[in-house]
């Protein structure tokens, strides 16, 4: 009897996701065509409202975004039906795609300020790519395996960010866990770029240049203006130069101070250079959303520069970072996963094996 009101009460919870995630797969869906239609309204809200609130979201409760991101609830239709191959990714295959979406998101970044800021098309034509390498993805390998904890260039940032969560949230995906990850970031405790026991060497590069260079990466990135009507072809090398400098430099602060400290200070350095990238990020990002930024339009959402006084920047950038400072590194909530482990498919029993 208690086993089957636990089990009415699981599939009410996924009606109420889907409910959620169709909601936000329509707001999505309006951003797309804003961006194609009425450009200006478009990049506003996908570039100045979506995108901002993202990594501090991730912070908090990665677990969250996992269930409603759209790319995500967009991917896995395929799954749910049962049109997927179900295919079986490798370790040396899932570290290899874990490498590209970190070399995917560095070398995207930069070309906001060159086309995606400015050109709502192009962004949506960027976002309608997406969709489709996610699908193809899902469609081929079993559940979040090839995309969602592969090559979505989403995912370094959070495993980076997403060091503790508010709460831990039902897997609005994955009704039953097939083992489609080794190791599954949704139900592994203090996941982290570098996390595994036996890292592949795909891996320690890519969660090697995620946590040592993003800080940098996001300084350099912040110092570098956003390009109109195809102009900023013209400087394409300044775009990739400034934020690929920076992120050189806190790179080797990095590897230096790992090698330092060896492994007993390791989770302590990761939290460090999570919160370097993240208060960074919203120590520019904030004040250029009103108005204050080094450059002055770009990237902002509304104009409060003539009627806020000279220190409401200053306000925001220190609140956020006291913030961050706080949450990643002396507060003392216990670490747990971001999402709740679905029980285990019965016709996977290898599956208990699973390494966490």
């Amino acid at each position: 009897m208690i086993l089957k009101e636990k089990s009415i009460l699981v599939g009410r919870s996924f009606i109420y996701w889907r409910i959620v995630q169709v909601l936000f797969g329509l707001i999505g869906l309006g951003i797309f065509l804003f961006l194609i239609f009425i450009p200006d309204i478009g990049i506003h809200a996908f570039w100045n409202v979506l995108i901002p609130i993202a990594p501090a979201l991730l912070v908090v409760a990665t677990g969250l975004w996992r269930n409603i991101c759209p790319l995500a609830s967009i991917s896995l239709i395929s799954r749910h039906l049962g049109f997927s191959n179900n295919k079986k990714l490798k370790v040396k295959q899932q570290a290899k795609l874990q490498l590209i979406s970190v070399v995917l998101l560095f070398m995207i970044i930069p070309l906001r300020h060159t086309l995606f800021n400015t050109n709502g098309p192009a962004t949506a034509i960027l976002i309608g790519v997406t969709i489709l390498f996610a699908v193809v993805l899902s469609f081929k390998y079993d559940w979040k395996s090839a995309w969602c904890s592969g090559l979505c260039p989403i995912h370094p940032v959070e495993k980076l960010y997403g060091r503790k969560s508010l709460f831990e949230l039902p897997n609005a995906h994955c009704s039953s866990c097939v083992n489609c990850v080794s190791v599954c970031p949704d139900s592994t405790t203090n996941i982290h770029p570098l996390y595994k026991k036996k890292k592949k060497f795909n891996q320690r590069i890519s969660g090697t240049l995620m946590i040592g260079g993003f800080p940098g990466f996001i300084w350099g990135w912040f110092h570098v203006q956003d390009y109109y009507n195809g102009e900023g072809w013209q400087y394409l090398l300044s775009t990739y130069v400034y934020p690929f400098a920076a992120m050189t430099i806190t790179l080797v602060l990095f590897i230096t101070m790992k090698k330092t400290f060896a492994k007993k200070y390791e989770n302590v350095i990761i939290n460090l250079f999570a919160t370097a990238a993240v208060s960074l990020y919203y120590w520019y990002r904030l004040p250029a959303l009103f108005g204050f930024g080094l450059f002055p339009s770009d990237g902002m959402l509304v104009d409060l520069s003539n009627s806020m006084p000279s220190w409401f920047p200053s306000i925001l950038q220190i609140s956020t970072t006291i913030f961050f400072i706080w949450w990643l590194n002396i507060n003392k909530k216990q670490t747990t996963s971001w999402l709740l482990r679905p029980p285990y498919d019965k016709q996977n029993k290898s599956i208990v094996n699973i390494i966490t």
